[in-house]
């Protein structure tokens, strides 16, 4: 029954016995026809009058306020229930059910006064955008209109609607065949709203809006199918965007993939700490100095911020920063945080409001420059998006306002020309040609593509010469954590023992704990020790530290001859150039360490005649401090121990392979006549013996670290095995004199103060290889 109709049954003559009871009804019976929001309903007095009820005064009314959603389904019914005002019964007209009867209120039945209190919902939300917390909002964004689910819903839909009886089913079957968890029962009979909600329920609505193209060609409605890439443009290249992601990062190749085994990016990533407050990125302790030579102030927690947050950053003024600058030492991730990135957004788990992620690596733009131009050595930044991402053409909305995208620039220091930031000429159209310099220049200043946003990644020697005014923020990777480089171990073996023995085996040589702080060290970690721990009885001894800074060494030279000079994998010849450029390094680390200083120069690197660019971007080894001074820029190693490394290395190479001592003779440590050789410049024992001549006489830490590069890489597994092909020629004579260096390491350990004993007994293991 129609509850206005029930309302004045109940004021009718004759009904005064029965019993006050709310009439059987669903919550849809509330809805009028009229179809109003809400709907009061005053009793005429003079039907109370004469109904025999408890007597009100004439004033009084009785009101009923009948509150009728525009949809029988509510989400919002618990949040509205009322609880009983002072002096009034209430009727819950949005319950469902009958309404148990009406207690009595003791003592005043007569003042009773019935009032049907049902408060106005709350307007329906959408749940993406207000059900989700304030953190979820600002990490996901909103999408754009044209790429949410709504537009790709109602194209398809009126796409569809055109089709004739046979042309829809011939869809359909497209539609069985290459999706296997269809099943054509009652499928095949359903509407066109049911199809629809099928193909975005099985796959997702950019995959959906791709089949469904796919298959109006395949029944030959092109037509329709341009019709449809057309008006869901942005979405369409989206969903290639996406597709090209997913397959260029869900799988990381590191150093030489093995046969069917690969490593998925979300198994084994580990976020390393990215700071706002770059300080050069150099991890300033020392296992044996207490105080570093120049020690840098290391960044607080609270200046971190998550990679996938860098663009909700904002400027001074409170706007959303465009250009973002993102560097660190070689070997710290820059490539693998970009594409952790740009997997995030292609998997949707944040940045949705990113209409695109587009991916110009430097790498591809130096190789298309210098390569693939055409005759006039110009192109547009429209044909060098479409070079790299052919699904890219016909994009004129990126230069609207609205349009929210990302450019990811990887790699700058692979760009290898300086680029003239002042006299380039200003491009503001997508379409106007122009040198891969200018246009290069063009976007990071801003006047090309404003309304996109510019990730700059790169080694900081290579990134320090753009202009500061052209970039909004600057930050740096600092690496992992104590924790994160457990967590890294754990998430790389299946075998949780194996990974908890290498855990524990390498921060038995705190040298190598503190190194492991860049993931390119922790990844050759895993990889070595993982290999190590294959030979029965392994992991006894104390790790040997001199074999796995050759091997970084060795990884790092051979990785600029790919980055840099396009050397194949399984084709990488070291040339006499790379040999003369190692030994210089070694020869300056020397000086550096003779003069106990960390820190050099442009000058130090003309002393002696290195090149700046080769020894700060592309050896992997070194790096620029972010302060320049009024001398000029400096730079320093990628940490202490590998000066105290290259300056080993040019000590053994000297020696290995031109015969010298470049030490000298130290009057300071007395030598048996028994270890005395009649040629000491040619003996192990000689080279040994003036080392620990400056060892001993410096203080605690000096040299201590160079002692024990020099005695590893004496070892013949070292320098045999590791060094020769590499540094030194396959026909190099054999170091002698190995013995006589042993028993003179073993007295002088004998006899050494009580604080210098441990060290050289470190020594001695690194030289026999064995934990004595």
């Amino acid at each position: 029954m129609d509850p206005d109709s029930e309302v004045e049954r109940i004021f009718e003559p004759g009904n005064e016995e029965k019993k006050w009871e709310r009439p059987p009804s669903s919550y849809g019976s509330m809805r009028s026809d009229s179809e109003e929001e809400e709907e009061v309903v005053q009793v005429n007095p003079s039907l109370v009058v004469s109904a025999a009820l408890p007597e009100i005064p004439a004033q009084d009314v009785t009101g009923f306020q009948l509150i009728r959603s525009e949809s029988p389904e509510t989400l919002y019914t618990e949040t509205t229930q009322q609880t009983k005002p002072l002096g009034a019964c209430v009727i819950d007209t949005r319950s469902f059910g009958e309404l148990e009867d009406l207690e009595e209120v003791d003592g005043e039945e007569e003042d009773d006064v019935v009032v049907a209190d049902s408060p106005e919902p709350p307007s329906p939300v959408e749940p993406e955008e207000q059900m989700q917390t304030e953190a979820e909002d600002c990490l996901l964004g909103r999408k754009h209109p044209e790429q949410d689910m709504p537009h790709i819903f109602k194209n398809l839909q009126n796409i569809l609607s055109g089709l004739t009886r046979e042309e829809l089913m011939s869809f359909k079957l497209w539609f069985f065949q290459t999706e296997k968890d269809v099943t054509r029962v009652g499928d095949m009979e359903g509407d066109i709203l049911d199809l629809v909600d099928k193909m975005i329920e099985l796959t997702d609505q950019d995959e959906a809006l791709w089949n469904g193209i796919n298959n109006l060609r395949h029944i030959h409605k092109r037509e329709e199918a341009d019709e449809l890439e057309k008006t869901c443009k942005r979405a369409l290249v989206r969903f290639h965007l996406k597709q090209y992601l997913i397959r260029k990062h869900k799988v990381i190749f590191e150093g030489v993939p093995e046969a069917g085994k690969q490593n998925l990016l979300d198994t084994i990533y580990v976020e390393p700490q990215i700071s706002t407050c770059g300080y050069g990125g150099i991890d300033p302790w020392h296992e044996l100095r207490p105080h570093p030579p120049s020690p840098l102030q290391v960044p607080t927690a609270d200046t971190f911020v998550g990679v996938n947050s860098l663009f909700r950053l904002r400027k001074d003024n409170g706007q959303l920063v465009r250009t973002v600058l993102t560097s660190g030492i070689p070997g710290i991730g820059l490539s693998v945080i970009a594409g952790r990135f740009s997997l995030d957004w292609a998997e949707e788990l944040a940045n949705k409001d990113m209409q695109f992620v587009i991916q110009l690596p430097f790498q591809s733009l130096w190789s298309l420059r210098n390569h693939h131009l055409p005759p006039s050595k110009m192109m547009s930044i429209m044909e060098v998006i479409e070079y790299h991402h052919y699904e890219c053409s016909g994009m004129k909305f990126l230069e609207e306002p609205d349009c929210r995208f990302l450019l990811i620039l990887d790699s700058f220091d692979c760009y290898q020309t300086a680029l003239d930031w002042e006299n380039s000429p200003e491009i503001t159209d997508i379409y106007t040609p122009a040198h891969p310099d200018v246009l290069i220049v063009n976007l990071i200043r801003g006047t090309l593509l404003p309304a996109a946003r510019v990730w700059v990644l790169g080694r900081r020697g290579a990134v320090s010469h753009i202009p500061a005014e052209f970039i909004d923020i600057v930050t740096e990777i600092q690496g992992f954590s104590d924790e994160m480089k457990d967590d890294f171990l754990t998430k790389r073996f299946m075998d949780q023992g194996l990974a908890a023995n290498i855990m524990a085996h390498h921060k038995r040589v705190p040298s190598l704990r503190m190194l492991c702080r860049q993931p390119f060290v922790c990844w050759m970690v895993a990889t070595v020790f993982e290999r190590f721990y294959r030979y029965e009885g392994y992991g006894l001894d104390p790790p040997k530290l001199t074999p796995f800074y050759i091997h970084v060494l060795v990884v790092q030279t051979n990785r600029k001859l790919q980055r840099y000079y396009g050397q194949k994998e399984n084709d990488l010849k070291w040339s006499d150039d790379d040999r003369s450029m190692l030994t210089k390094m070694g020869k300056m680390a020397l000086k550096m360490l003779e003069k106990n200083i960390s820190v050099f120069s442009e000058e130090d690197l003309k002393e002696h005649g290195l090149k700046v660019k080769e020894v700060v971007i592309f050896s992997g080894l070194c790096t620029e401090l972010p302060t320049a001074t009024s001398n000029g820029k400096k730079f320093c190693f990628i940490h202490f121990t590998f000066q105290e490394f290259m300056a080993a290395l040019y000590t053994f190479l000297m020696f290995c392979v031109e015969g010298r001592n470049v030490l000298g003779h130290h009057s300071g440590l007395h030598i048996p006549k028994l270890f005395m050789l009649k040629d000491q410049t040619k003996s192990a024992a000689g080279l040994v013996h003036s080392a620990l001549g400056r060892t001993l006489s410096s203080p605690l830490g000096h040299y201590d670290l160079f002692l024990r590069f020099l005695c590893g890489m004496l070892c013949r597994e070292n320098h045999n095995d590791l060094l020769r092909g590499l540094l030194s020629r396959h026909r190099t004579p054999q170091v002698g004199g190995l013995e006589e260096a042993e028993k003179l390491l073993q007295k002088t350990i004998d006899s050494a103060p009580a604080e210098r004993r441990e060290n050289l007994k470190e020594c001695l293991r690194e030289m026999i290889q064995k934990d004595e």
